[in-house]
């Protein structure tokens, strides 16, 4: 990356300018890239909790409880994180963030004791805390203008890494024993050098704005209105990760327990759910970009109900192709959620970013660590019998500000 990348979407017209772009979604890919790494580091846990479950011999609410310490240790913090780097940048924090997630996992790889399974997640969940809030600065940044697609081309490297995790888990660390999570230690060392790179573009961008006029940001609607549309897209994202935790977290354990697959099968079907659901990252921030964000969150509300109702009533080859079906459409909305909040907030790309990466996984965790509770008292089939009812949260959507016009304003 060379000193160009500094003046990205700032330089003219000309060749040097597309070169700049160039430059510029090259450090969009690189987040994404090292995204991808951090959530392969964070599926990997959800991923073995078979493995632990028998080596460990837990319950369902201490497999729960692993959730619930990963994701509220990340979501405490994050939203912390994103508001001290909205007034102060650190453009080299990323890769002591993914340093502390390369701690977690030699710590969870060598456990002697659940309590140690807790200290590696809750490493883990530190390292995606540093990790999201600064990283999802640089891609908006490095768009260009294409809050969209810069915005699903960073979390599609994460949603990468989450199907990932579970393949690697059933053909690397189930033959190969608990101890050979370490092995991805390598993977996050690539990470730390990419991020350092990446946190020299993004301290050379800043320089050059230095000695720029700074911008006024202005929400284009009043406090309240602003306030309560958060609250709304809080809301959608807690329903919608109340729900991906319940797939990611038990749909092994289900899928073992009424079809009678084996593990290393229950793995593939995870897999087919969160490659579907990076597939969707994928295309849903382009389409919001053409379409609108709101628009892209009602159809994926409306989209997603018919197949969350039928799931807990199909045989096992339609609960793989409701899964698939469910992913896709379920996760279109999400990068559309990020950008529209961002709109919503201008100047507070940390913060937002935060509350969305960090808080609102973390009540997907308390969720998490709920429905293991309601898996050891009703069954595991219960569990998507209710949970397929969360979805019509959503049509809360309804009451979200319409952007277009305000753009228009």
């Amino acid at each position: 990356m060379t000193d160009t990348t500094a003046t990205a979407g700032t330089a003219p017209a000309t060749t040097s300018h597309v070169s700049a772009q160039a430059t510029a979604f090259t450090v969009i890919l690189a987040v994404s890239f090292c995204h991808g790494i951090n959530d392969i580091m964070q599926s990997l846990l959800s991923a073995i909790y078979p493995l632990l479950k028998d080596n460990y011999g837990l319950d369902f609410w201490q497999i729960g409880l692993l959730t619930f310490t990963f994701q509220v240790t990340a979501s405490l913090l994050q939203p912390l994180i994103g508001m001290v780097t909205d007034k102060k940048p650190m453009p080299y924090s990323l890769p002591y963030g993914m340093a502390a997630s390369l701690i977690g996992l030699i710590v969870l790889a060598y456990a002697g004791h659940y309590w140690l399974l807790l200290a590696g997640a809750s490493l883990i969940g530190i390292g995606s805390a540093i990790f999201h809030p600064e990283s999802s600065r640089i891609a908006r940044f490095a768009s260009g203008g294409r809050f969209g697609l810069a915005q699903s081309l960073f979390q599609v490297g994460g949603n990468f890494g989450q199907a990932m995790g579970p393949l690697l888990a059933a053909f690397i660390v189930v033959p190969f024993g608990q101890t050979s999570i370490a092995w991805f230690a390598v993977g996050s060392l690539i990470g730390i050098v990419v991020l350092w790179r990446v946190g020299g573009w993004y301290s050379r961008l800043r320089a050059s704005m230095a000695t720029r006029k700074a911008a006024t940001f202005v929400s284009p609607f009043p406090r309240s209105k602003v306030m309560w549309a958060l609250s709304v897209l809080t809301l959608l994202v807690l329903t919608k990760n109340a729900y991906i935790a319940s797939l990611s977290s038990y749909y092994t354990f289900y899928a073992i327990h009424k079809f009678g697959v084996s593990v290393q099968m229950s793995q593939v079907m995870l897999f087919l759910f969160l490659g579907a659901s990076a597939l969707g990252i994928l295309l849903g921030g382009p389409f919001g970009d053409r379409y609108g964000q709101k628009a892209m969150i009602w159809f994926s509300i409306v989209g997603v109900l018919p197949f969350t109702l039928a799931l807990p009533y199909a045989n096992l080859e339609w609960t793989m192709v409701l899964t698939v079906l469910i992913g896709l459409i379920l996760s279109s909305a999400f990068s559309n959620i990020v950008v529209f909040a961002q709109e919503l907030v201008p100047g507070r790309v940390g913060m937002i970013a935060g509350i969305f990466f960090g808080f609102a996984f973390g009540i997907g965790g308390i969720a998490a660590a709920v429905l293991g509770i309601i898996a050891d008292v009703k069954g595991i089939d219960f569990v998507y019998q209710i949970c397929s009812y969360l979805p019509f949260l959503g049509l809360l959507t309804v009451f979200l500000p319409n952007m277009k016009e305000a753009r228009k304003a």
